[in-house]
Protein backbone atom coordinates (compact mmCIF):
# COMPACT_ATOMS: atom_id res chain seq x y z
CA UNK A 1 0.00 0.00 0.00
CA UNK A 2 2.90 2.36 0.71
CA UNK A 3 4.24 1.61 -2.75
CA UNK A 4 0.86 2.65 -4.16
CA UNK A 5 1.16 5.98 -2.36
CA UNK A 6 4.69 6.45 -3.72
CA UNK A 7 3.51 5.78 -7.26
CA UNK A 8 0.46 7.99 -6.72
CA UNK A 9 2.70 10.93 -5.81
CA UNK A 10 4.88 10.38 -8.90
CA UNK A 11 1.91 9.96 -11.23
CA UNK A 12 0.36 13.08 -9.69
CA UNK A 13 2.80 15.12 -11.79
CA UNK A 14 1.42 13.44 -14.90
CA UNK A 15 -2.16 13.98 -13.71
CA UNK A 16 -1.48 17.70 -13.20
CA UNK A 17 -0.34 17.85 -16.82
CA UNK A 18 -3.58 16.19 -17.92
CA UNK A 19 -5.48 18.68 -15.75
CA UNK A 20 -4.02 21.59 -17.72
CA UNK A 21 -5.26 20.29 -21.06
CA UNK A 22 -8.57 18.69 -20.08
CA UNK A 23 -9.79 21.16 -17.47
CA UNK A 24 -8.00 24.43 -18.21
CA UNK A 25 -7.78 24.34 -22.02
CA UNK A 26 -10.68 21.91 -22.54
CA UNK A 27 -8.46 20.13 -25.07
CA UNK A 28 -8.73 16.33 -25.47
CA UNK A 29 -4.99 15.68 -25.75
CA UNK A 30 -4.03 12.06 -26.40
CA UNK A 31 -0.33 12.87 -26.83
CA UNK A 32 0.09 11.80 -23.19
CA UNK A 33 0.52 8.09 -23.95
CA UNK A 34 3.48 8.91 -26.19
CA UNK A 35 5.12 11.78 -24.29
CA UNK A 36 5.12 9.75 -21.04
CA UNK A 37 7.28 7.11 -22.71
CA UNK A 38 9.40 9.78 -24.41
CA UNK A 39 10.30 11.25 -21.03
CA UNK A 40 11.21 7.79 -19.72
CA UNK A 41 13.26 6.98 -22.83
CA UNK A 42 15.22 10.23 -22.83
CA UNK A 43 15.96 9.97 -19.10
CA UNK A 44 16.97 6.30 -19.37
CA UNK A 45 19.37 6.87 -22.25
CA UNK A 46 20.79 9.96 -20.57
CA UNK A 47 21.38 8.18 -17.26
CA UNK A 48 22.90 5.08 -18.83
CA UNK A 49 25.09 7.42 -20.85
CA UNK A 50 26.52 8.92 -17.68
CA UNK A 51 24.39 12.02 -17.23
CA UNK A 52 23.34 13.25 -13.81
CA UNK A 53 19.72 12.15 -13.07
CA UNK A 54 18.69 15.80 -12.67
CA UNK A 55 20.11 16.70 -16.09
CA UNK A 56 18.50 13.62 -17.65
CA UNK A 57 15.12 14.51 -16.12
CA UNK A 58 15.47 18.08 -17.38
CA UNK A 59 16.11 16.76 -20.89
CA UNK A 60 13.02 14.56 -20.50
CA UNK A 61 11.01 17.68 -19.66
CA UNK A 62 12.33 19.32 -22.83
CA UNK A 63 11.30 16.32 -24.92
CA UNK A 64 7.79 16.55 -23.50
CA UNK A 65 7.66 20.25 -24.31
CA UNK A 66 8.60 19.46 -27.91
CA UNK A 67 5.90 16.78 -28.19
CA UNK A 68 3.28 19.20 -26.90
CA UNK A 69 4.40 21.90 -29.31
CA UNK A 70 4.04 19.49 -32.25
CA UNK A 71 0.48 18.64 -31.24
CA UNK A 72 -0.29 22.33 -30.75
CA UNK A 73 1.09 23.29 -34.16
CA UNK A 74 -0.82 20.50 -35.90
CA UNK A 75 -4.03 21.75 -34.31
CA UNK A 76 -3.60 25.53 -34.49
CA UNK A 77 -1.56 26.01 -37.65
CA UNK A 78 -2.40 22.81 -39.50
CA UNK A 79 -6.10 23.14 -38.64
CA UNK A 80 -6.24 19.46 -37.66
CA UNK A 81 -8.85 18.40 -35.12
CA UNK A 82 -7.35 18.40 -31.62
CA UNK A 83 -8.19 14.77 -30.95
CA UNK A 84 -6.64 13.65 -34.23
CA UNK A 85 -3.58 15.88 -33.72
CA UNK A 86 -2.87 14.17 -30.41
CA UNK A 87 -3.33 10.72 -31.92
CA UNK A 88 -0.98 11.52 -34.79
CA UNK A 89 1.73 12.77 -32.43
CA UNK A 90 1.25 9.78 -30.15
CA UNK A 91 1.67 7.34 -33.04
CA UNK A 92 4.77 9.14 -34.30
CA UNK A 93 6.28 9.12 -30.81
CA UNK A 94 6.12 5.32 -30.66
CA UNK A 95 8.69 5.06 -33.45
CA UNK A 96 10.68 8.01 -32.08
CA UNK A 97 10.85 6.36 -28.65
CA UNK A 98 12.19 3.16 -30.21
CA UNK A 99 14.80 5.24 -32.02
CA UNK A 100 15.80 6.96 -28.79
CA UNK A 101 16.19 3.75 -26.81
CA UNK A 102 17.50 1.60 -29.64
CA UNK A 103 15.55 -1.30 -28.17
CA UNK A 104 12.17 -1.90 -26.59
CA UNK A 105 13.53 -1.93 -23.03
CA UNK A 106 16.38 -0.16 -21.21
CA UNK A 107 17.43 -1.29 -17.72
CA UNK A 108 18.36 1.23 -15.02
CA UNK A 109 18.84 -1.18 -12.12
CA UNK A 110 22.61 -0.66 -11.99
CA UNK A 111 22.54 3.02 -12.93
CA UNK A 112 22.66 6.00 -10.61
CA UNK A 113 19.12 7.40 -10.42
CA UNK A 114 17.12 9.57 -8.01
CA UNK A 115 16.00 6.41 -6.23
CA UNK A 116 19.29 4.48 -6.14
CA UNK A 117 20.11 5.50 -2.58
CA UNK A 118 16.63 4.71 -1.30
CA UNK A 119 16.66 1.35 -3.06
CA UNK A 120 20.12 0.49 -1.71
CA UNK A 121 19.05 1.38 1.83
CA UNK A 122 15.79 -0.57 1.36
CA UNK A 123 13.73 2.54 2.08
CA UNK A 124 11.46 2.25 -0.96
CA UNK A 125 8.18 0.78 0.18
CA UNK A 126 8.52 2.39 3.61
CA UNK A 127 7.05 5.73 4.70
CA UNK A 128 10.38 7.38 3.92
CA UNK A 129 9.52 7.19 0.21
CA UNK A 130 6.23 9.13 0.44
CA UNK A 131 7.87 11.60 2.85
CA UNK A 132 10.46 12.42 0.18
CA UNK A 133 8.08 12.39 -2.79
CA UNK A 134 5.34 14.46 -1.13
CA UNK A 135 7.35 17.74 -1.24
CA UNK A 136 8.05 17.13 -4.94
CA UNK A 137 4.33 16.81 -5.67
CA UNK A 138 3.50 19.80 -3.45
CA UNK A 139 6.10 22.03 -5.13
CA UNK A 140 4.81 21.03 -8.58
CA UNK A 141 1.25 21.74 -7.43
CA UNK A 142 2.25 25.13 -6.01
CA UNK A 143 4.04 26.14 -9.22
CA UNK A 144 1.02 25.26 -11.34
CA UNK A 145 -1.40 27.11 -9.05
CA UNK A 146 0.93 30.13 -9.06
CA UNK A 147 1.27 30.06 -12.84
CA UNK A 148 -2.48 29.84 -13.38
CA UNK A 149 -2.90 33.02 -11.31
CA UNK A 150 -0.39 35.01 -13.36
CA UNK A 151 -1.52 37.13 -16.30
CA UNK A 152 -0.32 34.44 -18.70
CA UNK A 153 -2.11 31.75 -16.72
CA UNK A 154 -5.31 33.80 -16.60
CA UNK A 155 -5.13 34.18 -20.38
CA UNK A 156 -4.75 30.42 -20.70
CA UNK A 157 -7.76 29.81 -18.46
CA UNK A 158 -9.78 32.32 -20.46
CA UNK A 159 -8.75 30.54 -23.67
CA UNK A 160 -10.39 27.39 -22.38
CA UNK A 161 -13.45 29.15 -20.95
CA UNK A 162 -14.20 31.70 -23.66
CA UNK A 163 -11.79 31.88 -26.63
CA UNK A 164 -13.90 34.49 -28.44
CA UNK A 165 -13.80 36.82 -25.46
CA UNK A 166 -10.06 36.55 -24.86
CA UNK A 167 -9.35 37.06 -28.58
CA UNK A 168 -11.25 40.35 -28.37
CA UNK A 169 -8.58 41.52 -25.91
CA UNK A 170 -5.84 40.81 -28.45
CA UNK A 171 -4.64 37.52 -26.92
CA UNK A 172 -3.52 34.80 -29.33
CA UNK A 173 -5.51 31.69 -28.42
CA UNK A 174 -3.26 29.65 -30.72
CA UNK A 175 -0.19 30.63 -28.69
CA UNK A 176 -2.02 29.84 -25.45
CA UNK A 177 -3.02 26.39 -26.66
CA UNK A 178 0.51 25.60 -27.83
CA UNK A 179 1.94 26.77 -24.50
CA UNK A 180 -0.60 24.78 -22.51
CA UNK A 181 0.00 21.61 -24.51
CA UNK A 182 3.77 22.04 -24.15
CA UNK A 183 3.59 22.51 -20.37
CA UNK A 184 1.18 19.61 -20.01
CA UNK A 185 3.33 17.15 -21.93
CA UNK A 186 6.47 18.46 -20.25
CA UNK A 187 4.98 17.49 -16.88
CA UNK A 188 3.90 14.14 -18.30
CA UNK A 189 7.45 13.51 -19.54
CA UNK A 190 8.89 14.35 -16.10
CA UNK A 191 6.53 11.81 -14.56
CA UNK A 192 7.62 9.25 -17.15
CA UNK A 193 11.29 9.83 -16.35
CA UNK A 194 10.65 9.47 -12.61
CA UNK A 195 8.60 6.30 -13.07
CA UNK A 196 11.38 4.77 -15.18
CA UNK A 197 13.92 5.59 -12.46
CA UNK A 198 11.60 4.30 -9.75
CA UNK A 199 10.87 0.94 -11.37
CA UNK A 200 14.39 0.51 -12.77
CA UNK A 201 13.65 0.36 -16.50
CA UNK A 202 12.09 2.19 -19.42
CA UNK A 203 9.83 0.26 -21.78
CA UNK A 204 8.38 1.38 -25.09
CA UNK A 205 4.90 0.30 -23.99
CA UNK A 206 4.90 1.85 -20.53
CA UNK A 207 2.82 4.84 -21.63
CA UNK A 208 -0.14 2.83 -22.91
CA UNK A 209 -3.27 3.86 -21.01
CA UNK A 210 -1.65 6.84 -19.25
CA UNK A 211 -4.33 9.19 -20.50
CA UNK A 212 -6.98 7.02 -18.80
CA UNK A 213 -4.97 7.01 -15.56
CA UNK A 214 -4.53 10.78 -15.71
CA UNK A 215 -8.18 11.39 -16.48
CA UNK A 216 -9.21 9.02 -13.69
CA UNK A 217 -7.03 10.95 -11.23
CA UNK A 218 -8.60 14.26 -12.28
CA UNK A 219 -12.18 13.00 -12.12
CA UNK A 220 -11.86 10.96 -8.92
CA UNK A 221 -10.09 13.73 -7.03
CA UNK A 222 -12.52 16.42 -8.10
CA UNK A 223 -15.46 14.14 -7.32
CA UNK A 224 -14.15 14.09 -3.74
CA UNK A 225 -12.90 17.67 -3.23
CA UNK A 226 -14.73 19.51 -6.00
CA UNK A 227 -13.24 22.21 -8.22
CA UNK A 228 -14.60 25.53 -6.99
CA UNK A 229 -11.16 27.15 -7.05
CA UNK A 230 -7.91 26.45 -8.88
CA UNK A 231 -6.16 25.50 -5.64
CA UNK A 232 -8.88 23.04 -4.66
CA UNK A 233 -9.14 21.59 -8.16
CA UNK A 234 -5.38 21.08 -8.54
CA UNK A 235 -5.07 19.65 -5.02
CA UNK A 236 -7.89 17.28 -5.86
CA UNK A 237 -5.88 16.01 -8.83
CA UNK A 238 -2.97 15.04 -6.55
CA UNK A 239 -5.36 13.36 -4.11
CA UNK A 240 -7.11 11.61 -6.99
CA UNK A 241 -3.81 10.23 -8.28
CA UNK A 242 -3.04 8.70 -4.87
CA UNK A 243 -6.58 7.30 -4.50
CA UNK A 244 -6.42 5.83 -7.99
CA UNK A 245 -3.18 3.97 -7.27
CA UNK A 246 -4.48 2.77 -3.91
CA UNK A 247 -7.66 1.40 -5.52
CA UNK A 248 -5.55 -0.36 -8.17
CA UNK A 249 -3.38 -1.87 -5.43
CA UNK A 250 -6.44 -3.02 -3.47
CA UNK A 251 -7.81 -4.65 -6.64
CA UNK A 252 -4.56 -6.60 -7.00
CA UNK A 253 -4.59 -7.60 -3.34
CA UNK A 254 -8.10 -9.03 -3.53
CA UNK A 255 -7.10 -11.25 -6.42
CA UNK A 256 -7.75 -9.40 -9.68
CA UNK A 257 -5.56 -10.35 -12.61
CA UNK A 258 -2.96 -7.66 -13.46
CA UNK A 259 -4.19 -7.92 -17.05
CA UNK A 260 -7.52 -6.49 -15.85
CA UNK A 261 -6.02 -3.20 -14.66
CA UNK A 262 -6.97 -1.24 -17.79
CA UNK A 263 -10.55 -2.47 -17.43
CA UNK A 264 -10.57 -1.48 -13.77
CA UNK A 265 -9.25 1.97 -14.72
CA UNK A 266 -12.10 2.45 -17.20
CA UNK A 267 -14.66 1.31 -14.61
CA UNK A 268 -13.24 3.76 -12.06
CA UNK A 269 -13.66 6.65 -14.50
CA UNK A 270 -17.24 5.63 -15.26
CA UNK A 271 -18.06 5.37 -11.54
CA UNK A 272 -16.46 8.73 -10.80
CA UNK A 273 -18.68 10.27 -13.48
CA UNK A 274 -21.91 8.51 -12.50
CA UNK A 275 -21.81 8.47 -8.69
CA UNK A 276 -22.04 12.27 -8.21
CA UNK A 277 -25.16 12.29 -10.40
CA UNK A 278 -27.03 9.72 -8.32
CA UNK A 279 -30.05 10.90 -6.37
CA UNK A 280 -29.22 11.75 -2.80
CA UNK A 281 -25.57 12.50 -3.66
CA UNK A 282 -26.15 15.54 -5.84
CA UNK A 283 -26.59 18.20 -3.19
CA UNK A 284 -23.32 17.68 -1.34
CA UNK A 285 -21.04 17.84 -4.40
CA UNK A 286 -23.03 20.85 -5.65
CA UNK A 287 -22.01 22.88 -2.60
CA UNK A 288 -18.37 22.32 -3.47
CA UNK A 289 -18.84 23.06 -7.15
CA UNK A 290 -20.79 26.30 -6.86
CA UNK A 291 -19.27 29.00 -9.05
CA UNK A 292 -18.58 32.50 -7.76
CA UNK A 293 -21.44 33.88 -9.81
CA UNK A 294 -23.88 31.74 -7.80
CA UNK A 295 -22.76 33.14 -4.46
CA UNK A 296 -25.74 35.47 -4.24
CA UNK A 297 -28.25 32.82 -5.27
CA UNK A 298 -29.62 30.94 -2.22
CA UNK A 299 -30.68 28.03 -4.38
CA UNK A 300 -27.44 27.74 -6.32
CA UNK A 301 -25.85 25.42 -3.77
CA UNK A 302 -28.64 22.92 -4.24
CA UNK A 303 -28.26 22.75 -7.99
CA UNK A 304 -25.71 20.14 -9.08
CA UNK A 305 -22.96 21.22 -11.43
CA UNK A 306 -22.41 18.92 -14.38
CA UNK A 307 -19.41 16.64 -14.28
CA UNK A 308 -17.74 16.14 -17.61
CA UNK A 309 -14.82 13.88 -18.53
CA UNK A 310 -12.97 16.41 -20.60
CA UNK A 311 -14.51 19.87 -20.30
CA UNK A 312 -15.46 22.47 -17.80
CA UNK A 313 -13.60 25.65 -16.80
CA UNK A 314 -12.28 26.12 -13.30
CA UNK A 315 -13.16 28.82 -10.84
CA UNK A 316 -10.70 31.35 -9.60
Amino acid sequence: MITAVELGLIYAIMALGVYITFRILEFPDLTVDGSFTTGAAVAAIGITGGLNPLVATTLAFGSGLAAGVVTGLLHTKGKIDGLLAGILTQIALYSINLRIMGTSNVSLLRADTFFSGLRADKLLGTWVGPAILLPVAVVTLALIVWFLHTDLGLAMRATGDSPEMIRSFGVSTDAQQILGLALSNGLVAIAGSLVAQYQGFADVGMGIGMIVAGLASVIIGQAVLGRLTILRAATAVVLGSILYRVVIQVALLVGFNPNDMKLISAVLVVLALLVPQMKGLKKVPARFRRHDGDAGDPGAADRPAPVDASTGGEGR
